[in-house]
């Protein structure tokens, strides 16, 4: 390293050129941390400050979810525990000279109390090629609070009422457990997107369904949208004023009403409007138009544009009706004779293309509109 014309301002002594290095071939490097400094080794290191700290750090958590407030909101950190968090705030307000080359350093807590944790932090480095090291020690104070969204949580606090309901019938117990699996899917979604906004504020079973207060009218929409894309049916949605903000502006609660078709998939109806009378329906599926299968022929039947999906018709059984009946004997390709199963008596039925012919025995629906072959399965997905 040469020796410069320089002199330090404080004491006097010659202060090396350190922006020339043999490496760099005698070049100065402009951009070398320290450049402008004009002190020399002593005095330069009279006033070094290795690492910059904080006298404490105060950390407010939400005491129920965990969450840490930074800033002006509330973060989900993913924190296992208390120390996880204290690990990270001091990393975050920790600050290390410009000029120290080469950091390393490691921290060790030390928990004093429930809301003490002592930091105890190490460190070492290079500046101006002469090694140091500084230990420091911060507490951190956790403070337990409630941050918004679990305040508004507890306070049963929501802007939107879903509605799940059957037209002539309760829906099933499938759907209100769909109904309740939608909502926790499209709040988790959210949430991974770091929608602080999304919760469930209450999910209620009625006689006539299911009441679902969601936080925001977009996961009341997308709720009742995702019912109604799997199952049928309708959603119809109604404003009411709540409130003002402080602006005077109308602060609005949405509610939706899904209305689920009143046939489900497996259901066996008669319908009541039927010009060729070619017998009950199996309902395979009711969005959109009512699809399903003639239990008499197995054709494929599906309602008007005009009947939608609920047509005039009675219910006569469930597939889970169907009771294991012996057949016979096969009398055409129409008719087979199977065994009544409540008479026992040997009755000739309609023979439908999913009849197996080498079957031994065949689940049947005995109702008011005769006895029925059903199939062995049935499938809800068929269109």
């Amino acid at each position: 390293m040469s020796e410069s014309r320089a002199f330090c301002p404080r004491c006097g002594d010659p202060v090396p050129d350190r922006t020339v290095s043999e490496a760099d071939g005698g070049v100065d490097d402009p951009l070398s941390p320290s450049a402008d400094v004009d002190l020399c080794d002593a005095c330069y290191f009279e006033d070094f400050e290795f690492v910059d700290a904080p006298d404490q750090i105060d950390v407010r958590v939400c005491a129920r979810c965990g969450a840490v407030h930074r800033g002006r909101r509330w973060v989900d950190v993913g924190a296992e525990d208390y120390t996880d968090i204290a690990i990270e705030e001091v990393s975050e307000e920790l600050a290390v000279h410009v000029d120290v080359e080469d950091v390393a350093w490691q921290v060790e807590p030390e928990q004093i109390d429930q809301n003490t944790i002592r930091m105890h932090c190490y460190f070492t480095g290079v500046a101006r090629g002469t090694p140091v090291e500084e230990q420091v020690t911060v507490p951190v104070r956790i403070a337990r609070q409630t941050c918004t969204r679990c305040g508004r949580i507890s306070g049963d606090y929501y802007a939107s009422i879903v509605q799940i309901r059957a037209e002539d019938r309760t829906p099933t117990t499938e759907e209100i457990e769909r109904a309740k699996t939608i909502s926790n899917q499209i709040v988790a979604d959210m949430e991974a997107t770091g929608d602080r906004n999304a919760f469930i504020t209450d999910t209620t079973e009625t006689p006539d369904g299911l009441d679902l207060k969601v936080s925001t009218n977009k996961i009341g929409k997308k709720i009742s949208n995702k019912m109604v894309e799997e199952f049928g049916g309708t959603v119809n949605d109604a404003e009411t004023l709540v409130t003002e903000d402080e602006d005077g502006n109308g602060v609005y609660r949405v509610t939706f009403a899904v209305r689920l078709p009143p046939y489900t998939p497996g259901e066996v109806i008669e319908l009541e409007d039927d010009a060729d009378d070619d017998g009950p329906v199996l309902v395979r599926s009711a969005r959109g138009n009512l699809k399903g299968t003639r239990v008499t022929t197995g054709d494929h039947y599906e309602a008007s544009y005009e009947e939608g999906n609920s047509p005039d018709a009675r219910r006569l059984g469930d597939v889970d009706d169907a009771v294991e009946t012996t057949v016979v004997t096969i009398e055409d390709e129409h008719a087979v004779q199977v065994l009544d199963p409540e008479t026992f008596q040997a009755k000739t039925v309609s023979r439908p293309d999913y009849f197996d012919p080498d079957a031994d025995t065949v689940p049947v629906l005995k109702s008011r509109a005769g006895l029925h072959i059903l199939p062995d399965e049935s499938d809800d997905g068929d269109e």
